[in-house]
């Protein structure tokens, strides 16, 4: 299956993975809507890829969410990008930190599931993001997040079936924009740790992850499933 002339909704598309994914659709022919909190961002990557429409948007916020899709009519792939990273353990970590790591991985993407479903056509996908890499330990809400994401692809690919799939991507840690508040030598740090514990000793170029996000995309036989781009970390956690 090819994307070009499909038209391809990416939240959180003007960085990191989401603006690799938006690169590699554009290159196929897509017509893209990217949509990121940063309005001037999303619209200087939209003017460089050529994409349809490009503006900022809280993809949280149902009613804006809603009112973008009425301007784009009906999406044949959706992306989502949302959600963030945190640290700690169930003890270690405060309450209102595991509560809000929940809340921007599962619950934003359920209410953003819920708003793009009547709008995605028919034989179209939609393509959510979870994570791999952390532990119960030290990374608490985040994978509590991570995996009610899989368990959300698996119900909706059921509810969505026939007419629409649903998947989901897990990678693992990679140098992208969300670590900005970081220092340069922190994240070569955090890099360097990663690249010694991954069997494939190194870290993914973002460029890599986005493939698998293209795969689900194109592959009109697999739905309900999450794939894990992590070079075998969790092989050896």
């Amino acid at each position: 299956m090819t994307l070009n002339g499909k038209t391809v909704l990416i939240l959180g598309g003007s960085s990191g993975f989401g603006l690799e994914i938006a690169r590699q659709a554009a290159a196929e022919g897509a017509r893209l809507v990217i949509a990121g909190r940063d309005g001037a961002k999303a619209a200087r990557v939209g003017a460089e890829l050529g994409a349809h429409l490009a503006e900022g948007l809280d993809a949280t916020d149902p009613a804006a969410l809603e009112a973008l899709l009425t301007r784009t009519g009906p999406v044949d792939h959706a992306v989502s990008m949302i959600g963030g990273a945190m640290g700690g353990g169930f003890l270690s970590a405060d309450m209102a930190t595991i509560r809000q790591a929940i809340e921007e991985k599962f619950f934003a993407n359920l209410q953003i599931a819920r708003v793009l479903a009547p709008h995605l056509a028919q034989g179209g996908s939609l393509t959510l993001t979870a994570g791999s890499g952390g532990r119960p330990d030290n990374a608490s809400g985040a994978i509590i997040g991570n995996e009610g994401i899989s368990t959300l692809v698996r119900g909706l690919a059921v509810e969505l079936a026939p007419r629409v799939r649903a998947n989901a991507v897990a990678p693992t840690w990679t140098p992208t924009p969300l670590w900005r508040g970081m220092s340069p030598a922190e994240v070569e740090e955090v890099r360097a740790r990663f690249a010694t514990q991954i069997p494939l000793g190194r870290t993914a170029d973002p460029a890599e992850v986005a493939m698998a996000y293209m795969f689900l995309m194109r592959c009109g036989f697999v739905t309900g499933q999450t794939v894990t781009v992590d070079g075998g970390l969790t092989l050896v956690q």
